[in-house]
């Protein structure tokens, strides 16, 4: 049997609209990798968050997180790879944001490789909104005042926010910094009329993150189906040998997809699969739950 090589987003990829995993999407997934199929996510989420929401199916391939910044291994539970930003930029750029009026949540990992996100008081709806959706999340840390400690490594400073209100500091970095940075500016899925700014080294995008994945697998970039449906997504296809976007996916990447599936809603990536592993045409699929 020929495997098959994917990575797929998550959010309004993988998951529902709800960020729920479908029984459906379980079932399938869960017997693809039974059978030898290599696949696994790319997604901005951290491993923690991420496992919260599809950890019921048993990864077995390491993992693209942050937004490519991190490769890490399921089974072995360590980093495989990753970028990060030091500390005498990430404190510059934390100052830099405050100056905008705006304080960011730091996400990074400590001495012992484990996952932290520091922050100051939350002040905002759209930062107690997104840590409220992490209830007893021991990685969350409230300083009086944002730093990056010499002991961890940063791996993102992400800013929640209305449009107005991040869009200036945006542009000011990307005027400053855009030579040692990579910026990320996209909707929130699940927050309204809010966005996500993340800013993380140059190197720190999922196309990148694919190409560390693909070398761990090992396989050929040329080999890998990737599929999304955000912005955040179009350095993943853009690296991939086959290009897929979910029908839901914003008309950016539908524009340089090789193929459109179904939506997120209707189950699109695993309807997808499982055509692809009894090589049948993937219409003649009925969803059953």
């Amino acid at each position: 049997m020929k495997p098959i090589y994917a990575l797929t987003d998550l959010d309004g990829t993988l998951l529902q609209p709800d960020a729920s995993l479908s029984s459906y999407t379980l079932e399938v997934l869960t017997e693809a990798l039974d059978q030898g199929h290599i696949i696994s996510y790319a997604t901005a989420r951290s491993y923690t968050s991420s496992q919260a929401v599809v950890g019921k199916i048993p990864w077995k391939y390491p993992m693209v997180l942050y937004n490519g910044a991190l490769l890490f291994d399921p089974v072995e539970d360590k980093v495989l790879d990753g970028v990060f930003m030091n500390v005498n930029l990430t404190n510059e750029l934390i100052q830099f944001g405050k100056v905008h009026g705006q304080c960011p949540l730091l996400f990074g990992l400590d001495e012992d490789g484990s996952e932290r996100v520091l922050h100051e008081s939350l002040a905002g709806v759209g930062y107690k909104q997104f840590v409220s959706s992490r209830p007893n999340d021991a990685r969350f840390r409230e300083i009086p005042e944002l730093r990056c400690p010499d002991h961890i490594q940063t791996l993102l400073l992400t800013y929640i926010g209305k449009y107005d209100e991040l869009v200036p500091l945006m542009e000011a970095v990307r005027e400053a910094y855009s030579e040692v940075i990579q910026v990320h500016f996209m909707a929130d899925t699940y927050i309204i009329d809010h966005y996500f700014l993340e800013f993380s080294h140059v190197d720190a995008n999922k196309g990148n993150g694919l190409r560390m994945w693909a070398k761990s697998v090992g396989c050929q970039t040329e080999q890998v189906i990737a599929i999304g449906d955000n912005l955040n997504d179009i350095s993943l296809l853009e690296a991939a040998g086959k290009k897929l976007a979910v029908s839901n996916a914003k008309l950016e990447l539908q524009a340089i997809a090789d193929e459109i599936i179904e939506a997120n809603s209707e189950n699109g990536v695993a309807k997808y699969l499982l055509a692809k592993m009894t090589e049948l045409p993937q219409k003649q699929y009925e969803q059953v739950e």
